[in-house]
């Protein structure tokens, strides 16, 4: 088992970091954390609501809401108010409201209180596009996550297909620029590189490259963790 405490992944949508960060959680005995769940939860919530154009009725919704993630074997269940919601907020729908949810600050205070919460495990993976610039920046090791944006949008039109989504390669491959467009420049917690965050590109890795890399520099750098 590493002696980190906190692993913390960063990157644009696509570019791997929920399956790497199970992927490391299962390797090292850690819990794994999916914060940009907790975002897609409210998000379908606010839709299925129908109060997505009330900023006001958005917050005052959220506020409410008790969003829990629960990681079993190998998987991530998301309820809300427990109602599990796990299949329903992985859809198209969401994923193209998700970000101007995110922009909000009173939610994104709410779900990071909630991140930040599950700190006194001990050990602990998490990703999202703000985790290691805003949730945790101390985290012990920090990664940025990338891919090229063909290669990004090919594996997510292959999650949607596999729900039976009528979308195609152009359709997703916009939609992701538009989301990376709405994620970096928001004013609220932009996805961005920390400056000590180690950047791994995954365009040409298998998901086990991927992982066997990261996991070098876990091993490499126990010696060197941050004081607790």
């Amino acid at each position: 088992m590493s002696n980190f405490k906190i692993i913390a992944i960063d990157g644009p949508s696509g570019s791997g970091k929920s399956t790497i960060a199970k992927k490391i959680a299962e390797r090292y005995g850690y819990l794994y954390v999916d914060t940009g769940a907790m975002y897609r939860a409210v998000t379908y919530e606010i839709l299925k609501k129908n109060v997505i154009n009330d900023i006001e009725k958005m917050i005052s919704l959220v506020a409410d809401l008790d969003v829990e993630l629960k990681f079993e074997n190998g998987l991530t269940r998301v309820f809300v108010n427990r109602e599990e919601v796990t299949d329903a907020i992985r859809s198209s729908r969401v994923t193209e409201r998700v970000s101007e949810v995110s922009a909000i600050s009173e939610i994104r205070e709410k779900l990071v209180d909630l991140q930040r919460g599950y700190a006194n495990q001990q050990g602990l993976v998490l990703e999202g596009r703000d985790i290691t610039t805003v949730v945790f920046p101390n985290a012990d090791l920090k990664i940025f996550l990338t891919a090229s944006i063909d290669e990004r949008a090919s594996r997510r039109l292959l999650e949607l297909l596999a729900k039976e989504e009528d979308v195609d390669f152009e359709f997703v491959k916009k939609s992701l620029i538009e989301r990376d467009r709405k994620d970096s420049t928001r004013e609220i917690s932009p996805l961005k590189k920390a400056g000590d965050a180690i950047e791994v590109d995954t365009t040409n890795l298998s998901i086990e490259g991927v992982v066997d890399k990261i996991s070098l520099l876990i091993e490499s750098n126990i010696e060197n963790l941050k004081p607790s």
